[in-house]
């Protein structure tokens, strides 16, 4: 008898590829929307009349509920509910965050009653920016859950497969989202025949949020015939079952500690940045709040168009560890660039140059490290290894908006004009972020080198051997 090789949904490549695009489209509107106000932080203080406190305090919000315990609990369910669950509840989730978000910011929240009480205590921060911090925190709850998620997804759609190369262009695509709202947000209350309305940027990619939930719907439809056709989350899969003494053991590894440290000093140095960067190069340049995010939307582009294919090189020829080292020593110089060389030579094409190589910085880590995961981690917690990862971020990404704030105004006495800024001291801190980076990417490397993990060795191992051993056996 003829025994037939079972093929499941995953091994089809239109049918993984098509499950990537969905999910990626998810994180693509909700990256839109993590940025929409950076391009108009001028507008938004000035409108608003938030200081460069109030900025940073809000900034930060979106990480606050993650780093007090959301992303642990967000693992957890991850693990033990499945990709479906969790991915539409996130996107749910993300989408309330936004409308809460949105109604904080538009001119319906103006004089009402909420509006009074809100004034009426914590007098350091106006009304708007708590009911809107208080929206960017909910929506930061689903815009982590989904990142965990989204990883998770793709390992398991595209285990002992491209995996690195997916990461890299889901990665891709959500920065794309970047460049989008970076071009968008200071443009599309014009188009709309609204000029200076702070809230039509936002109602927009609140829209384009619903339509993320959708489109991870219809991937929960892929998602579930691949797990009727390999039995995946069933009983007889003792494999997958998940123990919270897990996330014990996790927590006991070094590795898990070097990556995350890595992990948390790199980002810290990143998203907190772009919250600033056009308002920097407004204060470096003397340019409109357009023009500055025209400069500054390239840097997701130089991240966009490498990752993949550094995806693919990692996938065939490995050097993973390698890769994170030099994203870090890239991003030093170019925080150092900012810092030192553009206040005294402020032209543009030096202020491009530093983003286009701080774009190739974020592709080299991120395509780099997360694929790196799932080497060193037992399968069955994966996604609890994965948000224990991000909540170590979140405490990075919500402290570091504050410091900046904090920075720019201690540095900055009596300076009241956003436009007026000298951003020196905050870019070398960040700039010294980088350089703990580059140590954690050195000691990985170095233990990678003794125990052999295989975080520099490829992905994708002897394919031809292995198939024609398949076809052998049957």
């Amino acid at each position: 008898m003829t025994k037939q090789l079972q093929v499941a949904l995953n091994d089809k490549a239109w049918a993984r590829w098509t499950a990537l695009i969905l999910i990626a489209s998810m994180m693509f509107f909700a990256y839109m929307f993590v940025d929409v106000i950076s391009p108009i932080q001028t507008l938004i203080q000035d409108q608003l009349h938030w200081d460069a406190d109030t900025y940073g305090t809000f900034g930060s919000s979106e990480y606050i509920l993650n780093v007090f315990g959301f992303l642990i609990v967000a693992g957890i369910i991850l693990d033990k509910m499945g990709v479906r669950f969790t991915g539409t509840l996130s996107a749910s989730v993300m989408v309330i965050g936004a409308c809460i978000k949105l109604y904080a910011v538009s001119p319906w929240f103006t004089g009402t009653g909420l509006e009074n009480w809100l004034n009426s205590w914590w007098v350091s921060l106006p009304a708007t920016a708590k009911l809107a911090s208080l929206g960017f925190m909910i929506f930061g709850c689903g815009c982590e859950m989904a990142g965990i998620t989204v990883s998770k997804a793709i390992a398991k759609w595209f285990e002992g497969k491209e995996m690195a190369l997916a990461m890299g262009l889901e990665m891709a695509i959500a920065r794309v989202g970047v460049f989008a709202i970076f071009s968008i947000s200071p443009k599309v209350h014009t188009w709309l025949g609204m000029p200076d309305e702070v809230y039509v940027p936002v109602a927009f990619c609140t829209a384009l949020l619903l339509i993320g939930l959708i489109c991870f719907m219809v991937f929960d439809v892929f998602d579930a015939k691949l797990d009727r056709e390999t039995g995946a989350g069933t009983a007889s899969d003792p494999e997958e079952e998940f123990r919270l003494s897990d996330v014990k053991n996790i927590f006991s590894s070094k590795l898990f500690w070097i990556v995350a440290m890595l992990c948390v000093l790199y980002y810290s140095a990143i998203f907190p940045f772009q919250k600033y960067a056009a308002n920097m190069l407004q204060c470096n340049l003397g340019i409109s709040a357009a023009a500055a995010a025209d400069v500054f939307r390239w840097f997701p582009i130089g991240a966009a168009l490498l990752t993949p294919f550094l995806g693919a090189f990692l996938d065939h020829k490995g050097k993973g560890a390698t890769m994170l080292i030099f994203g870090a020593i890239l991003m030093i110089c170019c925080h150092l660039t900012f810092a030192l060389v553009l206040p005294s030579f402020p032209y543009t094409w030096v202020a491009f140059t530093a983003i286009i190589v701080l774009g190739i910085s974020f592709s080299l880590v991120p395509a780099a490290l997360w694929p790196s995961v799932p080497k060193i981690m037992d399968k069955r917690f994966l996604g609890s290894a994965y948000s224990l990862i991000f909540w170590v971020q979140n405490i990075g990404l919500a402290l570091f908006p504050i410091l900046i704030g904090k920075v720019l105004t201690a540095t900055n006495p009596g300076v009241t004009d956003p436009l007026d800024y000298n951003y020196t001291w905050p870019l070398i801190m960040l700039a010294g972020l980088g350089v703990l980076a580059l140590f954690f990417g050195l000691w990985l490397k170095l233990l990678d080198k003794k125990h052999h993990y295989g975080l520099e060795a490829p992905n994708i191992k002897n394919t031809e051997a292995e198939q024609a051993e398949i076809e052998g056996n049957f």
